[in-house]
Formats: structure tokens, C-alpha cells, sequence
């Protein structure tokens, strides 16, 4: 009997080199609770403001809470820089997990895939286009239609209430202060809300692995001694294209 070489790895999977469901699912999860944490401050820093209007707060009271808040600031912009170039990754291995098993390559490059999922503003357009071209793909399209509709419409909403609070982050008055402060409240809230909306799109297409071709290979027990019964019967054709039995099952053929 022939040995029949292992079946190697598939070519799709040696393609993918992005990182795990787990992975992203992780880094999906710190960014709610970090955006969550963030809103909580200001929640806080805002009660401060209020309670400042009566009453002056002691100075390392103001002085923690400038600080606090700063940190939660500064820790969402990381949670948003990680979370972007994790989710990229992931799916541009998804892609070209994707287009290989469709037995070709993934018509982006590779440089307009990262610039196109990480550049400001630039990213709202294309980033989603390239999730709707991997549902195409996928076949997936019209089951995650609404999820990647809603996931877009509230991160556009996300970015422009981060842009507004940024831009209204710099005054010295103190209802200006209050507003932004509240400004602030709401793209945490928000932001949180569009990464769970992202997680949804995400669960959608991990949910539905990637099809492989299935490859059975049948095993003969080569230990069995030659010429030993199979348990059937050895036909052989006919003239008119029937089969006769020669050999019936369990005796042996005339001498």
C-alpha cells in the first residue's frame, strides 16, 4: 500500500497572521471599560463644578480631579489607537483569508488598507467600505446589512462629538467649562457605544468561519492478509450491461 503524506495546513490559514477572536475581543472590551471609566470622571468633574459655584473646593481636591481626568483623556486616546490598529489587522488577514480561499488576491494593497482604516476622518468612508466588501465576499452582506448600517451611522456621530469637544475644550469660563465638561460625557458614552456596535459586526463574521474545501481521505487496513473476505460480493459486467455475481459472498471460487 502507498503511504498517503499527511494533509498539510490549508494556504488561507498560513495567510493569516492577524490577530485572534480572543485578541480582539479583549482589546474591544478595555476600550468600553476605559471609555466607560472616562465618562465616570467627568460625571464626577462635572458634580465638582457644581459643588465649586457655592463653595471652593480645597486646592489638591481641584488639582486630582484636573489630573484624573487628564489620565482618563489621555487613556481613551490609547484605547482608540489600539483598538484601530487591532481591528485593521484583523481584518486585512480576514481579507485575505477571504479572497485566497476565493482563489484570488485581495484587489486593496495592503498600504491603502492601514491608511484607509487609520488616517482621521479619511477612515469613515473606507473603513466601512472595506467591511462591506469583505461581507460581499463572504456572502455575508445582507445578513450583517443593519449592523454594519448602525455601526457606521453611530461612530460618524462618535467622531463629530469627539471633534466638538475638543474644540470647545480650551475656553476659561466656567459655564464653558460646564458645557464641555458634559460635552465630554456624551463622546465617552457614545464612543462606547459605537465599539459595541463594532463588536457586533466583528461577532458577526467570526461567527461564520471562513469555508475550506473539505478533503476526505479513505484508510485500507493494510494488516488483513491477501485475498481475505471484504464481506461482499465480486460481480463482474455482462453482454447486456448487467452485473452476474462470480464470486458469492463467503465461498471460494471454483478450482
Amino acid at each position: 500500500m502507498d503511504n498517503i503524506a499527511p494533509l498539510g495546513p490549508v494556504d488561507d490559514v498560513k495567510s493569516r497572521k492577524g490577530p485572534s477572536p480572543a485578541t480582539v475581543r479583549g482589546v474591544l472590551l478595555s476600550a468600553v471599560v476605559i471609555f466607560g471609566i472616562a465618562a465616570l470622571v467627568h460625571v464626577l468633574r462635572y458634580g465638582l463644578l457644581l459643588y465649586n459655584r457655592t463653595a471652593l473646593l480645597p486646592r489638591l481636591v481641584a488639582n486630582v480631579a484636573l489630573l484624573v481626568g487628564v489620565v482618563a483623556s489621555l487613556a481613551a486616546v490609547v484605547a482608540v489607537a489600539v483598538t484601530a490598529v487591532t481591528l485593521t489587522s484583523w481584518l486585512i488577514a480576514r481579507r485575505s483569508a477571504v479572497f485566497r480561499h476565493r482563489g484570488q488576491d485581495d484587489p486593496r494593497p495592503l498600504w491603502a488598507l492601514w491608511a484607509g482604516s487609520l488616517v482621521p476622518l479619511v477612515n469613515l468612508a473606507w473603513a466601512p467600505l472595506f467591511v462591506i466588501e469583505l461581507a460581499q465576499a463572504e456572502d455575508s452582506r445582507a445578513r450583517l446589512r443593519t449592523k454594519i448600517a448602525w455601526w457606521w451611522a453611530i461612530w460618524i456621530f462618535s467622531t463629530g462629538m469627539s471633534i466638538f469637544a475638543i474644540a470647545t475644550s480650551f475656553t476659561t469660563q466656567m459655564q464653558g467649562i460646564a458645557d464641555n465638561t458634559v460635552s465630554m460625557i456624551v463622546a465617552y458614552v457614545v464612543g462606547a457605544v459605537a465599539v459595541v456596535m463594532l463588536w457586533r459586526v466583528f461577532d458577526g463574521f467570526v461567527l461564520k468561519p471562513v469555508e475550506r474545501p473539505a478533503h476526505r481521505w479513505v484508510v485500507v487496513d493494510d494488516t488483513r492478509p491477501a485475498g481475505a473476505d471484504t464481506g461482499s460480493q465480486v460481480t463482474a459486467p455482462t453482454d447486456s450491461g448487467s452485473s452476474t455475481v462470480v464470486e458469492p459472498e463467503r465461498q471460494e471460487p471454483a478450482a
